[in-house]
């Protein structure tokens, strides 16, 4: 998603994970008077055109295939890629024509430095900037409105706000709406409780809040893309079941990490039941004939 404080031409956000998906997008149109702009009340949620789905696949085809993609795309890493050349002093790549040094020296570039602060709180930059980029901040943002306000005080005239977020709920392309008690559903029900009662809830990248907040914050000429990420190797296209099968990798490894502190501490699980529903959460989403998704 993309915003401007200024009247230029809408930005796209291109070059995603998920390019090769159709993705479904909405222009919210600029106006005169940025500070008083506004979204419609009622503003329908954006719709995606469903991924094709491979008849051939079966249960046993996710951990083969996810196998298969990773012992392909890291293979050829070896030490060897570490074996650098000097020439007069500075490092150089062995076995490629790139000219480039790769030292530390060339590294530390004068136009580009690391702050880190705690982004909720008065932001206290020197300068306004061109471009501001946010992403994967679900869970993370006690008060939304008041982060997008800031944003905006520090964008440029005609500078850009761009936020990258997800969806959390996964769901099923195939099976319509699923069963309260269905993994995919208490798993979100937990997600949403947990971290509403840490105080940084979950939900801001459906109905359309993320860009009800750009453009109530003086943003114009708001646009918002919305991309399904397929969850293992169900996809028909080649290019949507290689995706499925890196994020399904990905979320394998990574669940505990999302949900040990929220569903222990603040929920009152147990070690034992936290691990019981992971390995529920991780059988559903090996499983093709669940077709899992969410949206990016």
């Amino acid at each position: 998603m993309s915003s401007n404080p200024g009247h230029n031409t809408v930005q796209s956000t291109a070059n995603t994970p998920a390019d090769a998906a159709e993705s479904a997008v909405a222009h919210i149109p600029s106006t005169a008077q940025p500070a008083a702009a506004s979204v419609p009340a009622e503003t329908p949620e954006l719709e995606v055109a469903p991924v094709p789905v491979d008849p051939a696949v079966d249960d046993s085809d996710a951990s083969t295939d996810t196998q298969s993609v990773f012992t392909s795309s890291t293979a050829s890493v070896t030490d060897s890629v570490r074996e650098y050349r000097e020439i007069h002093g500075r490092s150089f790549t062995q076995k490629t024509e790139y000219w480039g040094p790769n030292d530390e020296q060339q590294n530390d570039a004068l136009d580009f430095k690391f702050q880190i602060d705690d982004f909720e709180k008065e932001w206290t930059f020197n300068e306004n900037f061109d471009f501001i980029h946010a992403r994967n901040l679900e869970g993370c943002i006690a008060d939304l409105p008041g982060l997008f306000e800031q944003c905006f005080t520090y964008t440029k005239p005609g500078g850009w706000f761009e936020i990258l977020e997800f969806d959390i709920e996964v769901r099923s392309q195939t099976l319509g709406e699923l069963d309260e008690d269905h993994i995919f559903k208490r798993w979100h029900q937990h997600m949403l409780v947990s971290s509403t009662k840490l105080g940084k809830p979950h939900g801001n990248a459906v109905d359309r809040k993320l860009a009800k907040a750009m453009v109530n914050a003086g943003y114009v000429d708001v646009v918002e893309r919305k991309w399904p990420i397929p969850i293992g190797p169900w996809p028909a296209k080649p290019e949507m079941k290689r995706l499925g099968i890196c994020t399904l990798d990905f979320l394998e490894q990574s669940i505990e990490g999302f949900g040990l502190f929220l569903l222990k501490e603040i929920l009152g699980f147990t070690y034992e039941e936290v691990q019981v529903t992971l390995a529920e959460l991780r059988a559903a989403l090996r499983n093709p004939k669940n077709t899992p998704l969410y949206y990016l």
